[in-house]
């Protein structure tokens, strides 16, 4: 009696094993590995697809002569708009910045003053105290790095390995090598940089903690180092939208405002 039910035991082991043989197992998901070209024109779609960006958090601005940090919130509409409003401690409104590709205006709510005028070099530094221009204001600010020069030309060196593909161009007029850090599963730009051939670092950038909108990996942290012009710009944010409709981008001025033309 005992053998039997041992061999019964063993028979019905041996007919899961069979069934467990016969079941097909999950398959692997292969990483397709683009060419340079596909790559780059994927990165620039992604960016293209995002139509218009709100995001709330921190915003970290460190300059020679300024080391400032405060609760933001930042409007685009893209290509030609973008609206920075800036907090004090419990959510005190303190500036509103609107910025166009050929126009401004800045609020300083708390002298209750509004700047206009033309949009010009030097106006963005004096408005949020970083010297870039209105395109990669844009662009720092959504997370996004713009790859549309990099569209019609093959990279110097093109490298992969099981996470990341790095792309490298170099500019000898200008003797500047431009290296850029992709996440091999999402498409995320994790780091580009800018830099003097041999050596010095003109601008680094570095983002992280991605999440996906409409398919497209945004970060939640930004940090810009500005090397050359000695000014870093670090952006955390608490919360993003994409590609919503945003209501008219403009401030809201109170009746007895002072105007000042720039």
């Amino acid at each position: 009696m005992i053998r039997k039910n041992i061999c019964a035991v063993f028979l019905l082991l041996l007919i899961i094993g069979f069934i467990q043989g016969c079941v097909p197992s999950k398959p692997v998901k292969e990483e397709l590995v683009l060419s340079a070209d596909r790559l780059v024109k994927r990165l620039e779609a992604n960016r293209r697809q995002i139509k218009t960006f709100r995001g709330t958090g921190v915003l970290l601005i460190q300059t020679p002569v300024l080391n400032a940090k405060s609760n933001f919130e930042v409007l685009i509409r893209k290509p030609d708009s973008i609206k920075v409003s800036i907090f004090g401690p419990f959510g005190i409104d303190l500036a509103q910045s609107l910025i166009t590709n050929n126009s401004f205006q800045f609020y300083d709510v708390i002298n209750n003053r509004l700047y206009s005028g033309r949009l010009q070099q030097g106006v963005i530094k004096q408005i949020l105290k970083v010297d870039i221009s209105f395109d990669e204001l844009i662009d720092a600010l959504a997370g996004s790095v713009n790859l549309t020069d990099k569209l019609r030309r093959e990279p110097d060196k093109y490298e992969t390995d099981n996470n990341f593909y790095t792309l490298t161009y170099v500019d000898s007029l200008l003797d500047r090598e431009y290296i850029y850090t992709v996440q091999l599963n999402n498409l995320s730009i994790r780091n580009y940089k800018i830099m003097k051939v041999p050596e010095p670092m003109i601008l680094e950038g570095n983002y992280a903690d991605f999440k996906d909108f409409d398919d497209v990996p945004l970060p939640y942290k930004i940090e810009l180092n500005y090397k050359e012009k000695d000014q870093k710009l670090d952006i955390e944010y608490r919360n993003i939208s994409v590609n919503q409709n945003l209501e008219s981008l403009k401030i809201d001025l109170p009746s007895d405002v002072t105007r000042i033309e720039w």
